[in-house]
């Protein structure tokens, strides 16, 4: 309690944000380097501060997560390399800004999961929400169901793999990185990229401004067998590319009558 203001104040330590006073819930069943617990009866923060006592100070490299319940903004700022498997569905925001972590989600997640992902890989074995992998940076986010839409917006690297189809504005703004989706793209489809590369295997409802076709390569085939191959899904369909056109680059520069040329 702040003695001027009679508030509460909020304390920051190695584990993330906390409330003064606020302990981790210590309720774990470890065995080696492996751990797992129940989070049904647990709030958000507990399950969080749980992940970060079990992974940065037991040393723990593999954990399971019990009945996280779609609770919201689980397994976020996970900045180590362990193995995080969640027994269910999460709600918004789940593993955002991650940093390493192989995660395996035996479910569905909400709106904005892997937010600014950095490195790692994040395997979803249900459907995804709106707003997936934004501004991811790096890794792999594997998605066996359907995605929502404006995935991927802005996305800055990595590589984001649906197995099913996706809505509306998905690759907005993408500046580098790769998406793969083997079912069906909403409208606007890469709209206003600058860089990077969506593949797509099913129909494209439109494709957004400087969106265009590109030219297929080896380095493709190679890239495409590759991640169908280590993630073991299959036999991969044939691809459509899209890339950006370039022809956004430099278009702050152009005078009002030339801006409709290019749109």
């Amino acid at each position: 309690m702040d003695a001027l203001t009679g508030e509460s104040q909020i304390v920051y330590d190695a584990r993330g944000l906390v409330e003064p006073n606020a302990e981790v819930p210590k309720v774990s069943s470890i065995d080696g380097t492996k751990a797992e617990f129940d989070a049904n009866d647990l709030t958000t923060r507990q399950i969080n501060l749980e992940l970060r006592w079990l992974i940065n100070e037991q040393g723990i490299t593999d954990v399971t997560v019990k009945n996280p319940g779609a609770k919201h903004s689980l397994g976020v700022g996970i900045l180590t390399r362990c193995k995080i498997t969640f027994e269910g569905s999460l709600g918004y925001f789940g593993c955002g800004v991650i940093d390493g972590p192989e995660v395996h989600i035996k479910g569905r997640v909400g709106w904005s999961s892997c937010e600014n992902m950095m490195s790692g890989t994040v395997v979803v074995e249900g459907n995804a929400g709106s707003l997936t992998g934004a501004a991811m940076r790096g890794g792999d986010l594997i998605i066996k169901g359907r995605l929502g839409a404006r995935t991927g917006i802005d996305q800055k690297g990595g590589t984001i793999l649906t197995m099913g189809s996706v809505g509306a504005n998905t690759g907005f703004m993408m500046q580098r990185g790769r998406q793969v989706i083997c079912g069906d793209a909403g409208h606007g489809l890469g709209d206003s990229m600058y860089d990077g590369i969506i593949y797509v295997g099913g129909k494209v409802r439109s494709l957004g401004i400087d969106c265009v076709p590109g030219e297929w390569t080896d380095a493709d085939t190679e890239f495409i067998d590759r991640k169908f191959r280590i993630y073991e899904l299959g036999t991969p369909p044939a691809f459509q590319k899209f890339v950006c056109g370039k022809k956004l680059y430099n278009y702050d520069s152009l005078e009002a009558s030339e801006r409709k040329l290019v749109l």
